[in-house]
């Protein structure tokens, strides 16, 4: 069911408010993206007098702006998958189906198609994204849903999932300007309160395990800070949801 309509009975009433991006899409060379679009926004059956607008407005949302002129041909992927998430929202849609958005991009295309999902996110639409890679879905997602041999195993926001599975331990990775050494991770850091475990990642970044809410981590990140060893970042752990994901299917295997 979508919006109460059935997708089975009544997919076309179902879909109208709609928009996906498949996970492989592709988008003729010659032509530019405005072309491309009025070309989909036509054979959508949008009025004539809509099309120019719509398609302007979705390559702005895309911040394709400047190239809307320019042949897709020399496009880098990330700048063709923006223009096909472009082709997704012209229809103004308050649902959209992301298919592995970032799937064969660099690092800097995975980088700014993200940003245009967290940018899309502040629009008041649902959107739904699959997605193998759980850093990201940790970055991107509010909540998350995972499925392993088509059985879901479970969801929940993000905060639950990786409490209710984590014996209500939570992970954030301290970045530090210079070298940390082991006595000062296991002997200043690991004293206080609240820390669980204090894990090298390299010369440079360390994983705490701790337990408690927000509240915890922000006192943690305090007293880190006040023994002055060159904190230059604190993040919650990429890691966490992909340690509740091996566990939950350790039970499958």
């Amino acid at each position: 069911m979508i919006n109460g309509a059935n997708v089975h009975t009544q997919k076309k009433k179902a879909l109208e408010s709609v928009g996906t991006l498949i996970e492989t899409p592709e988008i003729y060379s010659s032509l530019t993206p405005k072309e491309a679009l009025m070309m989909i926004a036509e054979l959508r059956g949008m009025p004539r007098e809509m099309r120019g607008k719509k398609v302007q407005d979705s390559i702005d949302e895309v911040r394709m702006g400047e190239w809307a002129d320019k042949r897709v041909g020399k496009f880098s992927k990330g700048m063709k998958q923006r223009i096909t998430i472009a082709s997704a929202l012209l229809s103004d849609p308050n649902i959209l189906l992301l298919d592995e958005p970032t799937s064969g991009l660099d690092p800097r295309g995975m980088s700014e198609v993200r940003e245009i999902v967290k940018s899309l996110k502040r629009k008041h639409r649902l959107i739904f994204m699959s997605s193998h890679l759980l850093n990201e879905v940790q970055e991107v997602c509010d909540e998350v849903a995972m499925i392993d041999h088509g059985k879901l195993l479970v969801y929940d926001t993000l905060q639950n999932v990786t409490n209710r599975f984590t014996s209500g331990e939570a992970a954030v990775e301290v970045g530090f300007l210079n070298s940390i050494d082991d006595g000062v991770a296991e002997g200043k850091i690991r004293t206080i309160q609240g820390i669980t475990k204090v894990e090298k990642m390299d010369s440079r970044n360390i994983r705490l395990r701790f337990s408690g809410g927000l509240e915890v981590q922000s006192r943690i990140l305090e007293d880190i800070a006040s023994m002055k060893l060159g904190v230059v970042s604190f993040r919650a752990s990429a890691s966490a949801l992909e340690d509740v994901y091996l566990s939950l299917i350790q039970k499958t295997l």
